[in-house]
């Protein structure tokens, strides 16, 4: 059993973050954010950042990192998160993972492999299928690559011609590319726990989160940022609450239009999490109804943990 490394999952308005700072409190944790909002500074408060005294309390990554204008993926995500969990752990802590994007999560557990690329390579396959049929590559891939064909349908033109894609511009399957990663990935032990809360509860808390957001100044947190030069077209603004206050802004809407759309786009963004999360087996899921709940489940992470520890003495 390698390094044991906490993961806290579930949609938006789940209570993930105070969460961790109880559990990081309880175990001498630090926290590492897993979302791709609150990498951003600025945005603050339709994001819901932890707070500046929960991130005083405890030591909290990738919370204001890099500039609104700023470009950052998922692949250096990962290869940074992997840093940061070494150094907590070599200082005798505990690293907490935990935030709703599904991307990033994935990323850091199961890592995400660097393919190489060639567009004229992939317009030969595209005209090959044309000419030949999507059956007529997959029968090839099955022959240069049949680890990677079986993990695939032949209707999945794209992955066919992805892969056939690599194996002409390598020589190397995908299945290679893969047994390299996980070789070189780091020997961790990720404990993963999801929080899930019944519909109707999940939603009245994404009711009283997007009101306390109007009411703690998103629409202002906007218009600041607008003032700055920042564009409206930016990726990073391109997000559930800061879209649809600048449509407000610009007059496309009325408030309550924009705070109606808001809470509507953040329960379509929750059941989209979910659909995410639970594709993953790994995930020890708890279910919720109130706050009382949270520190049932609190109480419950901390026996799992205290027992894997043991386990791993």
């Amino acid at each position: 059993m390698g390094q044991l490394v906490l993961v806290i999952v579930g949609p938006t308005c789940s209570g993930k973050s105070s969460l961790a700072v109880k559990l990081a409190l309880e175990l001498n944790g630090e926290i590492i954010s897993a979302d791709s909002r609150q990498i951003f500074k600025d945005i603050t408060i339709g994001t819901a950042k932890p707070s500046k005294s929960e991130q005083e309390l405890i030591p909290h990554s990738f919370i204001n990192l890099i500039e609104l204008s700023e470009n950052y993926d998922v692949s250096l995500y990962e290869k940074q998160a992997l840093l940061k969990i070494d150094n907590i752990l070599i200082n005798n802590k505990l690293p907490i993972v935990t935030g709703g994007s599904g991307l990033y999560v994935k990323a850091l557990i199961d890592g995400i492999v660097d393919l190489p690329t060639n567009s004229e390579i992939r317009e030969e396959l595209m005209a090959e299928k044309e000419k030949f049929s999507v059956d007529y590559l997959y029968n090839h891939l099955s022959v240069v690559d049949p680890e990677s064909a079986k993990t695939m349908l032949p209707t999945n033109w794209k992955r066919v011609i992805r892969a056939l894609e690599v194996y002409t511009l390598t020589g190397k399957s995908l299945t290679e590319f893969h047994a390299a990663q996980n070789r070189n990935r780091p020997n961790y032990t990720f404990l993963q726990f999801g929080l899930n809360w019944k519909r109707e509860f999940l939603y009245k808390r994404i009711e009283v989160r997007v009101d306390d957001m109007i009411q703690n100044g998103l629409v202002e947190e906007v218009e600041s940022i607008l003032a700055k030069g920042y564009s409206e077209t930016l990726n990073s603004l391109n997000s559930v609450g800061y879209k649809e206050i600048i449509a407000y802004l610009k007059g496309a809407c009325s408030l309550e239009e924009a705070i109606s759309l808001i809470k509507r786009n953040t329960r379509r963004y929750a059941k989209r999490q979910l659909t995410w999360f639970r594709k993953d087996e790994r995930i020890h899921w708890f279910n919720l109804e109130n706050e009382l709940d949270l520190l049932i489940v609190k109480n419950e992470i901390l026996n799992i943990i205290s027992v894997a520890y043991e386990k791993n003495d």
